[in-house]
């Protein structure tokens, strides 16, 4: 498996939501597996993008022990039935192809996703529609693309369901129970490897470890989060493949694919392991129960319902640099924004949302998540020279999380 992905690309470009423009990890980490690319009219640069498969990658957390109990249900048993290619003739009809415009055309990001309904509603990561402007996804099961929208996201647990515009009568996935994958059992991750669209590919292989939790960097973005409860495999998960199903040898989904990392040291409760190359699935009924919170309608402090509330600004860790010790600083404001309205400006550091301390970057954007378009926000921030300044804004519709 590639860990890295050379993308034409261009340096940190103003966000229209919250991402933060983070500095490279300092250690290795398993990669979210989106393929993307930035577009600017600046030199071309290599990037590496994160959703199953992409640049940094992603950590096992400290203590995060593999759960090594459990006896395979299907590695070499009467229970595989089906080739590895009868498990992709099975499960193709029932995938999507998404391409997400990120940042008003800046990027474009491919992916995969699950049908769940007949009436286009997708199953996906995250961090495949993450800053997207809009979405286009290719159902496999008729050849026809449509124009997409976020139905809601989770970006702590990396789950967002779409929905496609004017479909009817999509094939949708055969849905098995994640709770009884065992270590040994043979898998099969199908997605839009590579971003290249067509025919979804198959990479066969076993499950490795159960339990796992790793810490997801996404390049593009800057932004972190910790992922627990993971399936581990040696399947060959490629960028492009994030959002597509983790398959046992049924041709049921008991995964989705979701971040990839190759050569690094695992750590497991601070010891290190042998350097090895690993994929990380959602557990297909965490991933459901998530989905099906979301198709309700019903937000929480981690579920999102419906368009995304834009304030303007693209912040970085502080890095030492700032006149506080805490907070997200800002490297660029967007023209016209809720934010520029206000009055911040580059080097300015916000330290706080509604009351609600700012941490970091992540930590600002899980606050933004809570708040909808149209809604007003108190924004306090403290500038280059440590005088603080508050204000209150309405907030625009913008990029995805």
């Amino acid at each position: 498996m590639s860990s890295v992905v050379p993308d034409d690309g261009a340096p940190n470009v103003p966000d229209p939501g919250l991402p933060a423009a983070a500095p490279a990890p300092q250690a290795p980490h398993p990669l979210r597996g989106r393929r993307m690319q930035r577009r600017m009219a600046a030199a071309a640069v290599i990037v590496v993008a994160a959703l199953v498969g992409m640049a940094a990658g992603h950590v096992l957390l400290p203590g995060g022990t593999p759960n090594n109990a459990g006896t395979p249900n299907n590695a070499g048993t009467a229970s595989d039935t089906l080739s590895v290619a009868q498990v992709g003739a099975k499960v193709d009809p029932a995938l999507v192809d998404v391409v997400s415009t990120l940042d008003y055309g800046e990027g474009e990001a491919a992916g995969t996703g699950i049908v769940l309904t007949s009436s286009g509603e997708v199953l996906t990561n995250n961090h495949v529609v993450e800053e997207a402007t809009s979405i286009e996804v290719t159902d496999i099961g008729n050849g026809k693309t449509y124009s997409a929208s976020v139905v809601g996201y989770d970006a702590t647990a990396d789950i967002a369901v779409i929905k496609l515009n004017g479909a009817s009568g999509l094939r949708t996935a055969s849905v098995g129970s994640s709770s009884t994958v065992a270590i040994g059992e043979s898998v099969v991750a199908i997605g839009n490897a590579g971003g290249v669209g067509g025919t979804p590919s198959a990479a066969s292989g076993t499950v490795t470890a159960l339990g796992q939790s790793i810490t997801a960097s996404d390049e593009a973005t800057g932004s972190t989060e910790p992922l627990a409860n993971l399936v581990e495999t040696d399947a060959d998960i490629q960028p492009g493949d994030s959002g597509g199903p983790l398959v046992n040898m049924n041709g049921q989904v008991v995964g989705m694919d979701t971040a990839a990392s190759s050569n690094f040291q695992f750590q497991y409760g601070g010891s290190q392991g042998a350097s090895t190359s690993e994929g990380y699935a959602i557990p297909a009924n965490e991933a459901l129960s998530i989905a099906k919170q979301i198709e309700s309608g019903k937000s929480s402090s981690s579920v999102h319902i419906g368009a995304s509330a834009f304030l303007g600004v693209e912040v970085t860790p502080l890095s030492g640099f700032g006149a506080t010790t805490s907070g997200a600083a800002i490297v660029g404001v967007v023209s016209g924004s809720p934010a520029a309205q206000a009055g911040l400006a580059q080097g300015d550091t916000i330290t706080a949302v509604d009351g609600h301390a700012v941490t970091s970057p992540t930590s600002l954007r899980n606050l933004i998540d809570q708040l909808h378009p149209g809604q007003k926000a108190t924004v306090s921030w403290v500038d280059q020279y440590g005088a603080s300044s508050r204000a209150t804004m309405t907030l625009a519709a913008g990029p995805t999380g």
